[in-house]
Protein backbone atom coordinates (compact mmCIF):
# COMPACT_ATOMS: atom_id res chain seq x y z
CA UNK A 1 0.00 0.00 0.00
CA UNK A 2 1.41 3.40 -1.35
CA UNK A 3 2.02 5.74 1.84
CA UNK A 4 -0.57 9.35 1.90
CA UNK A 5 0.98 11.68 -0.19
CA UNK A 6 2.99 9.60 -2.21
CA UNK A 7 2.84 9.63 -5.97
CA UNK A 8 1.57 6.50 -7.87
CA UNK A 9 3.53 7.55 -10.79
CA UNK A 10 6.24 4.92 -11.93
CA UNK A 11 9.88 5.52 -11.32
CA UNK A 12 11.29 6.88 -14.17
CA UNK A 13 8.75 9.37 -14.89
CA UNK A 14 9.19 10.40 -10.79
CA UNK A 15 12.65 11.06 -11.23
CA UNK A 16 12.41 12.86 -14.33
CA UNK A 17 9.76 15.13 -12.81
CA UNK A 18 12.09 15.73 -9.81
CA UNK A 19 15.21 16.23 -11.58
CA UNK A 20 12.86 19.35 -13.50
CA UNK A 21 11.21 20.71 -10.09
CA UNK A 22 14.73 20.89 -9.14
CA UNK A 23 15.99 22.91 -11.94
CA UNK A 24 12.56 24.62 -12.19
CA UNK A 25 13.16 25.93 -8.46
CA UNK A 26 16.90 26.85 -9.03
CA UNK A 27 15.92 28.74 -12.14
CA UNK A 28 13.42 30.78 -10.29
CA UNK A 29 15.49 31.31 -7.45
CA UNK A 30 18.45 32.81 -9.56
CA UNK A 31 15.87 35.11 -11.48
CA UNK A 32 14.37 36.17 -7.98
CA UNK A 33 17.59 37.26 -6.27
CA UNK A 34 19.00 38.97 -10.02
CA UNK A 35 15.69 41.01 -9.96
CA UNK A 36 16.37 41.81 -6.39
CA UNK A 37 19.99 42.87 -7.33
CA UNK A 38 18.55 44.72 -10.45
CA UNK A 39 15.94 46.59 -7.66
CA UNK A 40 18.05 47.51 -5.68
CA UNK A 41 20.63 49.13 -8.15
CA UNK A 42 17.32 51.05 -9.32
CA UNK A 43 17.92 54.68 -9.16
CA UNK A 44 16.20 57.83 -6.92
CA UNK A 45 14.86 60.55 -9.13
CA UNK A 46 15.12 64.12 -7.91
CA UNK A 47 11.16 65.68 -7.67
CA UNK A 48 12.56 69.41 -8.01
CA UNK A 49 14.83 68.38 -10.82
CA UNK A 50 13.13 68.41 -14.19
CA UNK A 51 13.62 65.64 -16.94
CA UNK A 52 13.94 67.36 -20.42
CA UNK A 53 11.48 65.60 -23.18
CA UNK A 54 8.80 65.93 -20.85
CA UNK A 55 6.18 67.94 -18.81
CA UNK A 56 6.58 68.72 -14.58
CA UNK A 57 4.22 65.85 -13.65
CA UNK A 58 4.51 63.86 -17.07
CA UNK A 59 2.55 60.12 -16.93
CA UNK A 60 4.39 57.18 -17.09
CA UNK A 61 3.57 56.70 -20.48
CA UNK A 62 5.34 60.23 -21.77
CA UNK A 63 7.99 59.09 -19.66
CA UNK A 64 8.26 55.76 -21.47
CA UNK A 65 8.15 58.01 -24.92
CA UNK A 66 10.95 60.25 -24.10
CA UNK A 67 13.52 57.23 -23.35
CA UNK A 68 12.33 55.87 -26.42
CA UNK A 69 13.21 58.96 -28.51
CA UNK A 70 16.32 59.78 -26.99
CA UNK A 71 18.11 56.81 -28.69
CA UNK A 72 17.31 58.61 -32.38
CA UNK A 73 16.60 62.60 -31.20
CA UNK A 74 19.53 62.53 -27.88
CA UNK A 75 20.91 65.61 -29.59
CA UNK A 76 17.77 67.64 -29.16
CA UNK A 77 16.58 66.73 -25.56
CA UNK A 78 20.06 67.38 -24.29
CA UNK A 79 20.21 70.69 -26.02
CA UNK A 80 16.65 71.60 -25.01
CA UNK A 81 17.95 70.81 -21.62
CA UNK A 82 20.38 72.57 -21.34
CA UNK A 83 19.12 75.66 -22.69
CA UNK A 84 16.39 75.68 -20.53
CA UNK A 85 17.74 75.08 -17.41
CA UNK A 86 20.19 77.58 -17.77
CA UNK A 87 23.38 76.56 -15.64
CA UNK A 88 21.13 74.40 -13.52
CA UNK A 89 20.78 70.10 -12.96
CA UNK A 90 18.18 68.33 -15.44
CA UNK A 91 17.96 64.55 -16.49
CA UNK A 92 17.87 63.43 -19.21
CA UNK A 93 15.26 60.09 -20.60
CA UNK A 94 17.36 57.15 -21.42
CA UNK A 95 16.64 53.41 -22.19
CA UNK A 96 18.54 52.46 -19.55
CA UNK A 97 17.27 55.26 -17.05
CA UNK A 98 17.49 59.25 -16.28
CA UNK A 99 20.99 60.53 -16.35
CA UNK A 100 21.55 63.28 -14.55
CA UNK A 101 22.98 66.37 -16.06
CA UNK A 102 25.16 68.67 -13.94
CA UNK A 103 26.25 72.31 -14.90
CA UNK A 104 30.31 73.00 -14.85
CA UNK A 105 30.69 74.48 -11.01
CA UNK A 106 30.04 70.81 -10.30
CA UNK A 107 31.95 68.86 -12.48
CA UNK A 108 34.77 71.42 -11.04
CA UNK A 109 34.24 69.79 -7.79
CA UNK A 110 34.22 65.95 -9.32
CA UNK A 111 37.41 66.42 -11.85
CA UNK A 112 39.46 64.45 -9.37
CA UNK A 113 37.63 62.03 -7.21
CA UNK A 114 38.24 58.96 -7.25
CA UNK A 115 36.20 55.92 -8.42
CA UNK A 116 34.40 54.69 -5.09
CA UNK A 117 32.91 58.13 -5.22
CA UNK A 118 32.39 58.90 -8.63
CA UNK A 119 33.13 56.16 -11.10
CA UNK A 120 34.21 56.57 -14.41
CA UNK A 121 34.81 52.83 -15.86
CA UNK A 122 31.28 51.70 -14.19
CA UNK A 123 29.75 54.07 -17.28
CA UNK A 124 31.73 51.90 -19.95
CA UNK A 125 30.36 48.79 -18.19
CA UNK A 126 26.85 50.10 -18.07
CA UNK A 127 26.67 51.27 -21.57
CA UNK A 128 28.35 48.05 -23.46
CA UNK A 129 27.44 45.50 -20.55
CA UNK A 130 31.01 45.20 -19.49
CA UNK A 131 30.47 41.88 -17.40
CA UNK A 132 29.13 39.94 -20.84
CA UNK A 133 31.61 42.15 -22.92
CA UNK A 134 34.43 42.70 -21.00
CA UNK A 135 34.02 46.53 -21.85
CA UNK A 136 35.36 48.63 -19.09
CA UNK A 137 36.44 45.80 -17.68
CA UNK A 138 40.22 46.11 -15.93
CA UNK A 139 40.05 49.65 -17.07
CA UNK A 140 43.73 50.38 -15.20
CA UNK A 141 46.39 49.38 -17.11
CA UNK A 142 46.29 50.68 -20.67
CA UNK A 143 45.23 54.00 -19.50
CA UNK A 144 47.90 54.61 -17.67
CA UNK A 145 50.76 53.14 -20.27
CA UNK A 146 49.06 55.22 -22.46
CA UNK A 147 49.30 58.51 -20.08
CA UNK A 148 52.67 57.41 -18.73
CA UNK A 149 55.25 55.71 -21.52
CA UNK A 150 53.29 56.63 -24.48
CA UNK A 151 52.64 60.19 -23.99
CA UNK A 152 56.46 60.44 -22.24
CA UNK A 153 57.80 58.93 -25.26
CA UNK A 154 55.89 61.73 -27.27
CA UNK A 155 57.59 64.61 -25.22
CA UNK A 156 60.77 63.88 -25.25
CA UNK A 157 61.26 61.19 -28.63
CA UNK A 158 58.57 61.66 -31.21
CA UNK A 159 60.02 61.16 -34.09
CA UNK A 160 60.36 57.74 -33.98
CA UNK A 161 56.57 57.50 -33.19
CA UNK A 162 55.54 60.13 -35.78
CA UNK A 163 57.80 58.55 -38.17
CA UNK A 164 56.39 55.19 -38.25
CA UNK A 165 52.68 56.55 -38.44
CA UNK A 166 53.55 58.76 -41.61
CA UNK A 167 54.94 55.35 -43.08
CA UNK A 168 51.97 53.69 -42.31
CA UNK A 169 49.29 56.04 -43.65
CA UNK A 170 51.57 56.29 -46.74
CA UNK A 171 51.17 52.32 -46.62
CA UNK A 172 47.36 52.46 -46.31
CA UNK A 173 46.71 55.40 -48.85
CA UNK A 174 48.62 52.84 -51.34
CA UNK A 175 46.59 50.02 -50.61
CA UNK A 176 43.64 51.41 -49.91
CA UNK A 177 42.52 54.62 -52.28
CA UNK A 178 41.98 53.16 -55.79
CA UNK A 179 44.08 54.82 -58.46
CA UNK A 180 42.35 58.35 -59.27
CA UNK A 181 45.15 60.16 -61.37
CA UNK A 182 42.96 60.37 -64.23
CA UNK A 183 39.86 61.44 -62.82
CA UNK A 184 37.47 61.70 -59.98
CA UNK A 185 36.52 57.98 -58.44
CA UNK A 186 34.06 57.66 -56.02
CA UNK A 187 34.87 56.18 -52.77
CA UNK A 188 33.62 55.33 -49.55
CA UNK A 189 35.99 57.62 -47.17
CA UNK A 190 35.48 56.42 -43.62
CA UNK A 191 35.84 52.93 -44.47
CA UNK A 192 39.26 53.94 -46.15
CA UNK A 193 39.90 56.05 -42.55
CA UNK A 194 39.18 53.40 -40.18
CA UNK A 195 41.28 51.06 -42.22
CA UNK A 196 43.95 53.86 -42.15
CA UNK A 197 43.48 54.39 -38.46
CA UNK A 198 43.53 50.94 -37.51
CA UNK A 199 46.79 50.05 -39.48
CA UNK A 200 48.31 53.62 -38.18
CA UNK A 201 47.38 52.73 -34.46
CA UNK A 202 48.78 48.91 -34.87
CA UNK A 203 52.00 50.17 -35.99
CA UNK A 204 52.44 51.75 -32.68
CA UNK A 205 50.77 49.21 -30.91
CA UNK A 206 53.07 46.39 -31.99
CA UNK A 207 55.65 47.39 -35.16
CA UNK A 208 54.87 46.18 -38.87
CA UNK A 209 54.10 42.60 -37.63
CA UNK A 210 50.49 43.92 -36.44
CA UNK A 211 49.91 46.72 -39.01
CA UNK A 212 50.33 44.53 -41.58
CA UNK A 213 48.50 41.80 -41.09
CA UNK A 214 45.18 41.96 -42.71
CA UNK A 215 42.79 39.78 -40.40
CA UNK A 216 44.33 41.59 -36.92
CA UNK A 217 43.34 44.95 -38.74
CA UNK A 218 39.91 42.95 -39.21
CA UNK A 219 39.31 41.81 -35.88
CA UNK A 220 40.57 45.29 -34.37
CA UNK A 221 37.40 47.07 -36.34
CA UNK A 222 35.12 44.59 -36.25
CA UNK A 223 35.86 44.43 -32.32
CA UNK A 224 34.04 47.21 -31.19
CA UNK A 225 30.97 46.80 -33.74
CA UNK A 226 31.04 43.35 -32.54
CA UNK A 227 30.57 44.34 -28.79
CA UNK A 228 27.82 47.27 -29.65
CA UNK A 229 25.63 45.12 -30.94
CA UNK A 230 25.91 42.68 -28.75
CA UNK A 231 25.49 45.07 -25.61
CA UNK A 232 22.54 45.92 -27.87
CA UNK A 233 20.73 42.84 -28.13
CA UNK A 234 20.91 42.01 -24.58
CA UNK A 235 19.51 45.24 -23.37
CA UNK A 236 16.11 43.95 -25.26
CA UNK A 237 16.01 41.66 -22.21
CA UNK A 238 15.52 42.51 -18.65
CA UNK A 239 18.67 42.08 -16.53
CA UNK A 240 17.74 39.11 -14.53
CA UNK A 241 17.34 37.45 -18.20
CA UNK A 242 20.74 38.44 -19.73
CA UNK A 243 22.75 35.46 -17.61
CA UNK A 244 20.91 33.08 -20.20
CA UNK A 245 20.10 35.32 -22.99
CA UNK A 246 23.86 35.88 -23.41
CA UNK A 247 24.41 32.40 -25.04
CA UNK A 248 21.69 33.37 -27.74
CA UNK A 249 23.26 36.46 -28.92
CA UNK A 250 25.84 35.72 -31.71
CA UNK A 251 27.15 38.82 -31.45
CA UNK A 252 28.67 38.15 -27.84
CA UNK A 253 30.19 35.00 -30.09
CA UNK A 254 31.97 37.17 -32.26
CA UNK A 255 33.39 38.79 -29.38
CA UNK A 256 35.29 36.34 -28.01
CA UNK A 257 36.22 35.23 -31.61
CA UNK A 258 38.33 38.35 -31.52
CA UNK A 259 40.10 37.19 -28.20
CA UNK A 260 40.58 33.83 -29.28
CA UNK A 261 42.19 35.83 -32.75
CA UNK A 262 43.79 38.02 -31.05
CA UNK A 263 46.05 35.71 -28.40
CA UNK A 264 46.98 33.80 -31.20
CA UNK A 265 48.61 36.73 -32.87
CA UNK A 266 49.65 38.45 -29.87
CA UNK A 267 50.92 35.50 -27.27
CA UNK A 268 53.79 34.16 -29.87
CA UNK A 269 54.63 37.79 -29.90
CA UNK A 270 55.87 38.24 -26.31
CA UNK A 271 57.14 34.20 -25.61
CA UNK A 272 59.49 35.81 -28.69
CA UNK A 273 60.30 38.69 -27.15
CA UNK A 274 60.92 36.75 -23.48
CA UNK A 275 62.80 34.21 -25.46
CA UNK A 276 65.13 36.91 -27.45
CA UNK A 277 65.44 39.90 -24.69
CA UNK A 278 64.83 42.20 -27.61
CA UNK A 279 63.01 45.29 -26.19
CA UNK A 280 60.68 47.46 -28.73
CA UNK A 281 59.19 51.17 -28.32
CA UNK A 282 55.93 50.16 -28.78
CA UNK A 283 52.41 49.32 -26.56
CA UNK A 284 52.85 45.61 -26.29
CA UNK A 285 56.34 46.19 -24.66
CA UNK A 286 55.19 48.50 -22.27
CA UNK A 287 52.14 46.63 -21.56
CA UNK A 288 54.80 43.40 -21.17
CA UNK A 289 56.97 45.33 -18.36
CA UNK A 290 53.91 46.33 -16.45
CA UNK A 291 51.95 43.28 -16.70
CA UNK A 292 51.80 42.71 -12.68
CA UNK A 293 50.89 38.98 -12.70
CA UNK A 294 48.59 39.60 -16.25
CA UNK A 295 48.61 36.67 -18.24
CA UNK A 296 49.76 36.96 -22.16
CA UNK A 297 46.58 35.72 -22.44
CA UNK A 298 45.18 39.37 -20.47
CA UNK A 299 47.36 41.39 -22.54
CA UNK A 300 46.53 40.13 -25.54
CA UNK A 301 42.42 40.71 -24.75
CA UNK A 302 43.62 44.05 -23.23
CA UNK A 303 44.98 45.12 -26.58
CA UNK A 304 41.57 45.00 -28.49
CA UNK A 305 40.17 47.14 -25.40
CA UNK A 306 42.93 49.68 -26.62
CA UNK A 307 41.57 49.16 -30.09
CA UNK A 308 38.22 49.98 -28.95
CA UNK A 309 39.00 53.22 -27.66
CA UNK A 310 41.53 54.36 -30.41
CA UNK A 311 40.29 53.30 -33.90
CA UNK A 312 36.79 54.18 -33.92
CA UNK A 313 36.76 57.52 -32.02
CA UNK A 314 39.82 58.58 -34.24
CA UNK A 315 38.11 57.18 -37.63
CA UNK A 316 35.14 59.37 -37.05
CA UNK A 317 36.21 62.30 -35.93
CA UNK A 318 38.54 62.01 -39.25
CA UNK A 319 35.96 61.43 -41.39
CA UNK A 320 33.87 64.15 -39.76
CA UNK A 321 36.57 66.75 -40.39
CA UNK A 322 37.16 65.76 -43.93
CA UNK A 323 33.53 66.00 -44.69
CA UNK A 324 32.98 69.42 -43.19
CA UNK A 325 36.60 70.33 -45.20
CA UNK A 326 33.84 69.66 -48.06
CA UNK A 327 31.05 71.39 -46.62
CA UNK A 328 33.65 74.50 -46.35
CA UNK A 329 35.78 74.44 -49.28
CA UNK A 330 37.08 77.72 -48.71
CA UNK A 331 39.17 76.44 -46.18
CA UNK A 332 40.97 74.15 -48.04
CA UNK A 333 43.92 76.95 -49.72
CA UNK A 334 45.17 78.70 -46.29
CA UNK A 335 45.15 75.24 -44.94
CA UNK A 336 47.29 73.56 -47.50
CA UNK A 337 49.45 76.67 -47.53
CA UNK A 338 50.17 76.08 -44.19
CA UNK A 339 50.67 72.30 -44.49
CA UNK A 340 53.34 73.09 -47.32
CA UNK A 341 54.76 75.94 -45.45
CA UNK A 342 55.26 73.13 -42.14
CA UNK A 343 56.52 70.30 -44.42
CA UNK A 344 59.16 72.42 -46.12
CA UNK A 345 60.99 72.07 -43.35
CA UNK A 346 60.91 68.32 -43.14
CA UNK A 347 58.61 65.20 -42.98
CA UNK A 348 55.82 65.25 -40.30
CA UNK A 349 57.39 65.40 -36.56
CA UNK A 350 56.49 67.31 -33.60
CA UNK A 351 58.01 70.33 -34.49
CA UNK A 352 56.19 70.94 -37.71
CA UNK A 353 52.96 69.56 -36.79
CA UNK A 354 52.73 71.99 -33.87
CA UNK A 355 53.15 75.23 -37.15
CA UNK A 356 49.34 73.56 -38.56
CA UNK A 357 47.62 76.29 -35.90
CA UNK A 358 44.95 76.63 -38.85
CA UNK A 359 44.42 73.12 -39.58
CA UNK A 360 44.57 72.45 -35.34
CA UNK A 361 41.55 75.46 -35.52
CA UNK A 362 39.76 73.81 -38.03
CA UNK A 363 40.00 70.37 -36.41
CA UNK A 364 38.81 71.81 -32.77
CA UNK A 365 35.49 73.54 -34.84
CA UNK A 366 34.85 70.24 -36.55
CA UNK A 367 34.99 68.42 -32.68
CA UNK A 368 32.72 71.13 -31.54
CA UNK A 369 30.11 70.82 -33.99
CA UNK A 370 30.40 66.78 -33.70
CA UNK A 371 31.84 65.44 -31.15
CA UNK A 372 31.50 61.55 -30.97
CA UNK A 373 29.67 61.44 -27.78
CA UNK A 374 27.19 64.01 -26.61
CA UNK A 375 27.55 63.62 -23.02
CA UNK A 376 30.95 63.21 -21.59
CA UNK A 377 32.43 63.05 -17.93
CA UNK A 378 30.00 60.15 -17.23
CA UNK A 379 30.19 58.56 -13.63
CA UNK A 380 28.21 56.54 -12.17
CA UNK A 381 27.40 57.63 -8.35
CA UNK A 382 27.10 54.19 -5.78
CA UNK A 383 26.62 56.15 -3.01
CA UNK A 384 25.16 60.25 -2.21
CA UNK A 385 27.33 62.79 -3.18
CA UNK A 386 27.11 66.11 -1.72
CA UNK A 387 28.54 69.41 -3.07
CA UNK A 388 29.54 72.19 -1.63
CA UNK A 389 26.04 74.08 -1.93
CA UNK A 390 24.32 71.45 -0.76
CA UNK A 391 22.92 69.83 -3.59
CA UNK A 392 22.91 66.02 -3.23
CA UNK A 393 22.93 63.28 -6.23
CA UNK A 394 21.15 59.95 -5.17
CA UNK A 395 23.21 56.85 -5.16
CA UNK A 396 23.03 54.68 -8.37
CA UNK A 397 22.78 57.93 -10.44
CA UNK A 398 24.99 58.38 -13.56
CA UNK A 399 26.01 61.67 -13.95
CA UNK A 400 27.54 63.27 -17.56
CA UNK A 401 27.80 66.58 -18.81
CA UNK A 402 25.71 67.26 -22.48
CA UNK A 403 29.12 67.88 -24.72
CA UNK A 404 27.22 69.05 -27.70
CA UNK A 405 25.15 71.73 -26.31
CA UNK A 406 28.32 73.03 -23.77
CA UNK A 407 29.80 73.62 -27.38
CA UNK A 408 26.52 75.62 -28.42
CA UNK A 409 26.57 78.04 -25.63
CA UNK A 410 26.72 81.42 -26.60
CA UNK A 411 27.50 82.57 -23.02
CA UNK A 412 31.10 80.57 -24.01
CA UNK A 413 31.48 81.22 -27.60
CA UNK A 414 30.51 83.82 -30.02
CA UNK A 415 27.81 82.95 -32.79
CA UNK A 416 28.33 79.42 -31.63
CA UNK A 417 25.77 78.16 -34.68
CA UNK A 418 28.36 79.70 -37.09
CA UNK A 419 31.08 77.60 -38.12
CA UNK A 420 34.20 79.36 -38.09
CA UNK A 421 37.08 77.14 -39.17
CA UNK A 422 39.53 79.46 -37.79
CA UNK A 423 37.86 80.04 -34.74
CA UNK A 424 40.36 79.16 -32.13
CA UNK A 425 43.56 80.37 -34.87
CA UNK A 426 42.12 83.87 -34.30
CA UNK A 427 42.08 83.80 -30.60
CA UNK A 428 45.42 82.00 -30.04
CA UNK A 429 46.61 84.52 -32.47
CA UNK A 430 45.58 87.39 -30.72
CA UNK A 431 45.73 86.01 -26.94
CA UNK A 432 48.76 83.66 -27.01
CA UNK A 433 48.76 83.61 -23.73
CA UNK A 434 46.07 81.22 -23.86
CA UNK A 435 46.85 79.22 -27.08
CA UNK A 436 47.08 76.08 -24.92
CA UNK A 437 43.36 76.52 -24.05
CA UNK A 438 42.45 76.51 -27.84
CA UNK A 439 43.94 74.00 -28.86
CA UNK A 440 42.40 70.27 -30.30
CA UNK A 441 44.08 68.57 -27.41
CA UNK A 442 42.68 71.10 -24.92
CA UNK A 443 40.24 69.25 -22.29
CA UNK A 444 38.66 72.20 -20.11
CA UNK A 445 35.31 73.26 -19.34
CA UNK A 446 34.14 74.82 -22.53
CA UNK A 447 35.50 71.79 -24.52
CA UNK A 448 34.55 68.96 -23.26
CA UNK A 449 34.79 66.24 -25.92
CA UNK A 450 38.09 64.64 -24.15
CA UNK A 451 36.59 64.20 -20.96
CA UNK A 452 37.91 66.45 -18.12
CA UNK A 453 40.02 65.76 -15.15
CA UNK A 454 42.13 62.73 -14.17
CA UNK A 455 40.27 60.68 -16.44
CA UNK A 456 40.33 63.02 -19.53
CA UNK A 457 41.44 60.78 -22.45
CA UNK A 458 44.88 60.01 -22.07
CA UNK A 459 45.66 59.35 -25.73
CA UNK A 460 44.64 62.48 -26.93
CA UNK A 461 48.67 63.65 -27.83
CA UNK A 462 48.97 60.54 -30.24
CA UNK A 463 45.38 61.39 -31.55
CA UNK A 464 45.97 64.77 -32.00
CA UNK A 465 49.65 63.60 -34.09
CA UNK A 466 47.80 60.75 -35.82
CA UNK A 467 44.76 62.54 -37.40
CA UNK A 468 46.88 65.37 -38.56
CA UNK A 469 49.47 63.15 -39.91
CA UNK A 470 46.94 61.54 -42.25
CA UNK A 471 45.10 64.79 -43.01
CA UNK A 472 48.39 66.29 -44.21
CA UNK A 473 48.98 63.61 -46.77
CA UNK A 474 44.96 63.76 -47.88
CA UNK A 475 45.01 67.19 -48.37
CA UNK A 476 48.70 67.63 -49.88
CA UNK A 477 48.65 64.38 -52.17
CA UNK A 478 44.09 64.55 -53.34
CA UNK A 479 41.55 66.57 -53.85
CA UNK A 480 38.03 65.76 -52.47
CA UNK A 481 34.60 67.03 -52.97
CA UNK A 482 30.81 65.53 -52.48
CA UNK A 483 29.32 64.01 -55.42
CA UNK A 484 26.75 66.22 -57.32
CA UNK A 485 23.84 67.41 -55.56
CA UNK A 486 25.29 66.10 -52.67
CA UNK A 487 25.73 68.23 -49.80
CA UNK A 488 26.95 67.61 -45.82
CA UNK A 489 25.83 63.89 -44.66
CA UNK A 490 23.41 64.04 -41.42
CA UNK A 491 25.43 62.95 -38.60
CA UNK A 492 23.33 59.44 -37.13
CA UNK A 493 22.47 60.05 -33.67
CA UNK A 494 22.22 56.92 -31.14
CA UNK A 495 21.81 57.32 -27.79
CA UNK A 496 24.87 59.16 -26.79
CA UNK A 497 26.81 58.47 -30.02
CA UNK A 498 27.33 60.77 -32.94
CA UNK A 499 28.39 59.25 -35.65
CA UNK A 500 29.28 60.01 -39.11
CA UNK A 501 27.34 58.72 -42.04
CA UNK A 502 29.22 55.70 -43.15
CA UNK A 503 26.82 54.84 -46.17
CA UNK A 504 28.07 58.62 -47.87
CA UNK A 505 30.22 58.61 -50.18
CA UNK A 506 33.22 61.90 -51.66
CA UNK A 507 34.94 61.90 -55.15
CA UNK A 508 38.51 61.91 -55.01
CA UNK A 509 41.50 62.59 -57.27
CA UNK A 510 45.05 62.64 -57.79
CA UNK A 511 46.22 66.53 -57.35
CA UNK A 512 47.68 68.09 -60.79
CA UNK A 513 44.77 66.20 -62.98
Amino acid sequence: MDLPGKTNLPWPLRSALTTWLYSFTVVLGLCIALLRQYRSKHQRILSNVPISGVGGAAPLSDLNEARARFRHGSKKMLLEGYQQNKGKPFYVPTPMGERLMLPSNYIEELKNEPNEKADFPATFVEMFLGGYTTIGTDQTLHPRIIKDQLNQYLRKFPSRIISDVDDEVKASFTDLIPDCSNDWVEISIMDVLTRTVARASSRMFGGKHLSRHEPWTDTMIAFTNDSFLAAQRLKDFPAFVRPIAQYFVPELKKVFDHFALAERLVVPMYEERERTGKKEIDLLQWMMDNAEGRSKAKLSAINLHVAFAAIHTSAIAVTHIIYDLCAYPEYWKPIRQEIADALAEGPPSKKTLLKMKKLDSFMRESQRFNPLLLITFERFMHRDYTFSDGFTVPANTQIGVPAHAVGLDPTLYHEPEKFDGFRYYKIRDAQPEKAGQQAYTAANLTNMSWGYGKHACPGRWFADAELKVILCHLLMEYDIRFPDGKTRPVSLEFETQNLPDRTATVLIRKRGV
